[in-house]
């Protein structure tokens, strides 16, 4: 349980293969994400992201009828076109997003492999990108979730973290094919020394 009163547990699926993009700010995770997606969408695997936004954010329009609506009390707010699908669901004063509802809101519309940016703190398989040059510590230190670290940098990894070049796009996206193929058995931590 976290200090917003969530429960920080999945319940994983054998049908929604995860995988979490963990990172510390300024480390590129959308950056990757836009080099992956095309690369994963050309294997034939249809990718979910859910991104986690640290600051209240609008994806409509002030003046726009959705945007009046929901203003006006819709929860949520559901608009669809011929191009696209935006749900809308006013959350004041809610503690931090849960993830396993999130999915859950998600599974229906069954991807190949959801992408979870953000979240680091969560229970979920993970890929961390690291930069040196940030100065930030290498998180798969503590955390028994990430499998593999991606960076420029030539890195002390733990035991059974996987290394990756964070600028070889072509062999990460390769590595993610993988990850999703080898689905549920990828779905535990990796041993942490005693």
């Amino acid at each position: 349980m976290n200090s917003d009163g969530i429960s920080m547990t999945l319940t994983f699926d054998a049908h929604l293969p995860l995988l979490g993009i963990a990172a510390w700010s300024g480390t590129g995770k959308t950056t990757l994400l836009e080099a992956l997606l095309p690369r994963l969408q050309a294997h034939g695997i249809r990718a979910a992201v859910v991104k986690h936004a640290h600051h209240a954010f609008d994806i409509d329009q002030p003046g726009k009828d959705s945007y009046r609506l929901r203003e006006a009390g819709a929860t949520p707010m559901l608009i669809a076109s011929r191009s696209r699908t935006a749900l809308m669901i006013n959350t004041p004063g809610d503690a931090e997003p849960d993830l396993s509802q999130l999915l859950a809101q998600l599974a229906p519309l069954a991807p190949d492999l959801v992408l979870v940016e953000g979240f680091k703190a969560w229970p979920l398989p993970k890929l961390e990108l690291h930069r040196a040059a940030l100065g930030k510590p290498l998180l798969a230190t503590d955390d028994p979730w990430i499998r593999a670290v991606a960076s420029p940098d030539v890195l002390d990894l733990p035991a059974g973290v996987e290394s990756l070049d964070l600028d070889d796009h072509q062999r990460l996206s390769n590595w993610v094919v993988a990850w999703q193929q080898s689905w549920p058995q990828q779905a535990r931590p990796r041993e942490m020394p005693a």
